[in-house]
């Protein structure tokens, strides 16, 4: 017998393109991607479904996303391919016919975005419970060069010839991207070879079977981003490809790369038995879906985040704010630190004004009479001890000065001394065995709860209607853990319940409120994943106090975040120096501008500085939310000079942090190379000058800090002809 007849379907658009495989012997997968000149194919075309469930596991064993013996036993029944002005959709249906599982793949690519959205529906057509462990959405093989084999796009199946086997697989040739994060050390990411980062060189292609472990990177509890990162990739500069991914999700996620003997295979996946504590049980007829996920593809990393970073814009919820990027300033960071008083705030409230902040919120504490709010969160009303005159004076004088009026919020939990504990039911709480989960001197609620709806509008609608809210920090400062077994048939999966609430209850309080702006805060940036960012207008960074910290965590940020997101903290305080100061307010700068610090207690040389910052800040928020970002001396890696980079058309802006080192700065803007160029200071204008060197043959250009051993500039780069 000769080899299975080969059917493959082309879809997508000049910016993405991919063709997928399968016979009656084998699965749907991934056979080839296209995206520019960027050009992959997969010599052993892997599933693009995976699905692991108790009566059925891998082949052969491993403790790996992919290999399962559903994902293999699945068989093409159908396709639909649907577009319309803004996007084409591909509906790919398969089944296992011997256990019953059907299981739908829906692929969603915005025109000309490069990249392809894709989750899973998996439906039980059988007549036994199925107990699912973990269902992928997404897995495919990295790919290696081969001939040009990718057509135009069309959406017809077309019958091939059985794929050839490429030359090798090139697994060592890809690099790997990834991030961790801390609290206060938020945003770290490393570039390292497969075999650096943990795959090693094994020879399982002597026995004849793929490779059973596997890298992986995984989120815990609540906190998507506490660890390490959802968004990753994978990047060979030898082939002159990238892969780069974003799980959406507030929970638990997964996401892994293997080495199979033809070579690299990367699985994205939501929560899984292994990790989260999920099983589901799924009955005759009932149905499960998976999380969503984005893949992005281009000829390099920083072409797959530009790509990256247009799909962002246009999922995220559309928002007045999202443009304006209004300047914010918060009493917390380095400054009051949750003890906000009238006495303390009124003149806070005068220097913000006076600088140009457009919105002043009232950080933690607001709501506390006694002294020692943490365990008697709850209720959120206003203290009468901190504001003798109430709420309402200090309200009024934010909106006397011009300022939108903003509160400090953490509306998912309930201290354990608060009313409020007493007034909910037991299944108003995220519980295991019977008893409410406590962290940290709180409960958590569970949002599919409607007595927590119900409360939590409440103090919504209160907040806005009383006293005119139009920002809100919502803060995020325990993790549950592994979730909830109330109503669910594991924790993971009464977890997982949860998050889409919490989701459904934001989509709902913006739906009400559509002109309210709503900080993403998880103490600093531990749930900073794409499902929370494409609802939210901001997200706080990091909690790090040192300034001198702050920069890579900065800088890093847009790999997670859309730039015009990420709010750094810029914290002047008046026993620095200038040169400090302006260290401090540039971290902010190339992002959403959020500002603290005494600036009442601050020289009025030091005030223009802040004043100075926050102008340039306005003239540049049009440019940064247009941008896609770029590292002119690389990823930061905590070590040395630090630079973040925005490209808005031709026209670039770099943010420079010299953190001691006497070296000139080398930034490489290999996009201007074989031009001239002109270098404006965007700022500080008022402070020495830095001095710069364009060597347009190499696209270098090489600065040079002043003495100062703390320093850092704004530029601005353009061509002499723009």
């Amino acid at each position: 017998m000769g080899n299975p007849r080969m059917n493959s379907l082309h879809w997508g658009d000049e910016s993405l393109a991919i063709e997928l495989a399968w016979d009656d012997a084998s699965a749907v997968g991934v056979r080839s991607i296209r995206s520019g000149g960027a050009h992959v194919a997969v010599t052993d075309v892997v599933p693009l479904v995976e699905i692991l469930t108790v009566g059925a596991g891998h082949e052969p064993a491993s403790d790996r996303l992919d290999h399962t013996q559903i994902g293999r036993s699945l068989r093409y029944v159908a396709h639909v391919a649907e577009s319309d002005a803004t996007r084409a959709r591909l509906r790919i249906t398969q089944l296992d016919t011997a256990r019953g599982i059907e299981a739908t793949i829906t692929l969603e690519s915005p025109n000309g975005s490069g990249c392809i959205r894709a989750e899973v529906e998996v439906v039980n057509v059988g007549r036994s419970t199925a107990v699912l462990r973990s269902v992928t959405s997404w897995s495919s093989g990295f790919g290696d060069t081969v001939e040009d084999r990718v057509e135009a796009s069309v959406d017809v199946i077309e019958p091939t010839g059985a794929a050839g086997p490429a030359d090798r697989s090139g697994f060592e040739s890809w690099s790997l991207v990834s991030g961790t994060g801390e609290w206060l050390g938020e945003n770290r990411w490393s570039r390292r070879g497969m075999r650096e980062a943990g795959i090693a060189a094994i020879r399982e292609d002597l026995t004849g079977h793929d490779r059973r472990s596997s890298l992986g990177a995984v989120s815990y509890g609540t906190w998507s981003t506490g660890g390490a990162l959802p968004v990753a990739g994978v990047e060979s500069t030898e082939i002159g490809a990238a892969w780069l991914w974003q799980i959406e999700h507030n929970g638990g996620w997964r996401w892994e790369i293997g080495e199979n003997q033809s070579g690299g295979v990367f699985s994205l996946s939501g929560p899984t038995d292994r990790d989260h504590s999920f099983t589901l049980a799924l009955a005759p007829g009932e149905r499960f879906t998976t999380v969503p996920v984005t893949v992005a593809f281009a000829s390099t990393f920083t072409a797959a985040l530009e790509n990256l970073t247009g799909y962002r814009r246009g999922a995220r919820l559309p928002h007045l704010d999202n443009e304006w990027l209004s300047v914010v300033f918060n009493d917390y960071m380095n400054t009051l630190n949750g003890d906000p008083t009238t006495e303390r705030l009124l003149p806070l409230i005068d220097a913000a004004a006076e600088v140009g902040a457009e919105i002043f919120c009232i950080d933690a504490g607001w709501y506390d009479d006694s002294g020692s709010w943490w365990g008697s969160v709850g209720e959120w009303q206003p203290s009468t001890v901190r504001f003798p005159a109430g709420l309402d004076e200090v309200i009024e004088h934010i909106r006397s000065r011009g300022m939108t009026p903003g509160l400090w919020l953490e509306p998912e939990v309930v201290g354990v001394r608060s009313p409020l504990v007493d007034r909910l039911p037991d299944e108003a709480f995220l519980q295991r065995f019977g008893e409410r989960v406590e962290e940290h001197d709180r409960y958590h609620l569970d949002l599919r709860h409607p007595a927590v709806i119900e409360h939590l509008d409440a103090v919504v609608d209160r907040l806005v209607d009383d006293f005119g809210i139009g920002f809100f920090k919502f803060d995020y400062n325990i993790n549950p853990g592994a979730g909830t077994d109330l109503e669910a048939d594991s924790p993971g999966h009464g977890l997982l319940l949860h998050n889409r609430a919490h989701l459904a209850w934001l989509d709902s309080v913006l739906g009400r409120h559509p002109e309210l702006i709503i900080e993403n805060c998880s103490s600093g940036a531990m749930r900073m994943d794409f499902a929370m960012l494409s609802r939210l207008q901001m997200q706080s960074t990091s909690d790090q106090q040192d300034f001198r910290l702050y920069p890579p965590i900065a800088a890093a940020a847009p790999v997670s975040m859309l730039p015009e997101q990420a709010a750094s903290w810029a914290y002047p305080q008046p026993e620095m120096t200038e040169e400090e100061v302006a260290f401090c307010l540039v971290t902010g700068l190339l992002g959403r501008y959020y500002l603290s610090g005494y600036l009442n207690r601050m020289t009025a040389g030091q005030r223009a500085l802040v004043r100075e910052a926050v102008a340039a800040a306005k003239q540049l928020r049009g440019a940064i939310s247009r941008s896609t970002p770029f590292w002119p001396t690389g990823l930061p890696n905590g070590d040395g000079a630090v630079s973040l980079g925005l490209a808005d058309g031709q026209t670039l802006y770099a943010s420079v942090w010299n953190r001691g080192g006497s070296e000139p700065i080398r930034l490489e803007l290999p996009r201007l190379r074989g031009r001239d160029v002109v270098v404006d200071t965007v700022f500080p204008r008022e402070l020495a000058e830095w001095t710069t060197q364009w060597n347009g043959e190499e696209g270098i250009l090489t600065v040079r800090a002043v003495d100062a051993e703390t320093s850092a500039r704004t530029f601005r780069i353009t061509t002499s002809t723009s």
